[in-house]
This record gives structure tokens, sequence and C-alpha cells, in this order.
């Protein structure tokens, strides 16, 4: 019963030939206007959007160029922990083994047990900048 009361009255039938009210002509207009520019503007945000998924600070390209310098770094880290090892071994050497630090003092120091001669061959001289 209420809902008959506040039912919104029926619009009479408009004649075909009859010109249409300012307000839907002006809705029309509206309607055909903001629909193209409304899908042109998403579009274009949606452009902006992967350009900058892929270019933008922490974008794929980032991301690609970070992960290149983490596998430089890892090869690094690796060469240097190889390099300490091996160090690490040397000087256990030179700690303990007499022949080791015997082969070192000939090597560094040119040390000679008494009645030996040591002969220093020249080297290649380095080469000289062309100027």
């Amino acid at each position: 019963m209420l809902d008959e009361q506040f039912a919104p009255e029926p619009e009479s039938p408009r004649p075909e030939s009859a010109p249409k009210p300012l307000r839907e002509r002006a809705l029309e207009g509206i309607a055909r206007f903001w629909r193209p520019a409304g899908t042109g503007l998403m579009v274009t945000l949606a452009l902006l959007l992967g350009w900058h998924v892929v270019n933008g600070k922490h974008g794929l390209s980032a991301w690609q160029q970070n992960r290149q310098e983490d596998k430089e770094l890892r090869k690094e880290i690796q060469d240097l922990q190889q390099e300490n090892d091996r160090l690490r071994v040397r000087v256990d050497k030179l700690r303990s083994d007499p022949n080791a630090i015997e082969h070192e003092a000939r090597e560094k120091l040119h040390y000679a047990k008494p009645g030996e001669v040591i002969v220093d061959l020249p080297g290649e001289k380095p080469a000289q900048p062309v100027k």
C-alpha cells in the first residue's frame, strides 16, 4: 500500500515526432562524450602503469640489473673465499712446516745455504709506453 503512494508516476508516452526534452538531450550528449574520454583515460593510465612496471625505479629493468650485479658479487665472494682458504693453508704451512719456511726464505729473501751461490738472471724489461 505504501509502495503505491510513493511510486513515481508513469511518464506519458511521447509522440515520436516530438522533440526530446533538454535534460534528456544533455544527458545523451554527456554520455556520448564521457564514454570515449573515460576509455581513453583508462587506456592512458594502463599504459603509464605498464611503463612504470618495466622502467620504474623498482621495475623489471632495475630488478634485472640488480640480479646481474648479485650474480657478479656472489662470484666475487666465492673467489675471495677460495683465495682466503688458499692463503690460510699457506700460513699454516709457514707456521709449522720447516721446508715451507726455507722455500719462502730462498724465494723472497734470496737466502742461501753455506756454500751455495745465487745467480740472479735479468728478467724481461717492462714495456715502455709509446709517446
